[in-house]
C-alpha cells in the first residue's frame, strides 16, 4: 500500500480531480498561470516578513523611548 502524506490529503481536500491527475502523472496545462501564481505568493511572504520585522523594531523603538521618558523624569526628581 502506497504512503499518503499529510500534503497529498490537503491537495486531495482542496481539490479531488487535480489530486487525480498528479497521481495520474498528468501535466498541468497552466504552467505559466502556476508561475505567476507562485511568484506572487513568494512576494507576499517577503512583505509579511517584512511587516513583521517593522512591527518588531517598531515596538524596540517604543519601549526604548518608554525606557528615556522614565530615565528622564526620575533623573528630574
Amino acid at each position: 500500500m502506497p504512503v499518503i502524506r499529510a500534503s497529498e490529503i490537503g491537495s486531495y481536500l482542496y481539490c479531488r480531480r487535480a489530486w487525480r491527475y498528479r497521481k495520474q502523472g498528468v501535466e498541468s496545462e497552466n504552467k505559466a498561470e502556476l508561475a505567476a501564481g507562485t511568484e506572487l505568493h513568494r512576494q507576499h511572504g517577503r512583505k509579511a516578513l517584512s511587516a513583521g520585522l517593522f512591527r518588531t523594531f517598531g515596538m524596540i523603538l517604543l519601549l526604548a523611548a518608554i525606557l528615556l521618558l522614565v530615565a528622564y523624569c526620575t533623573a528630574q526628581l
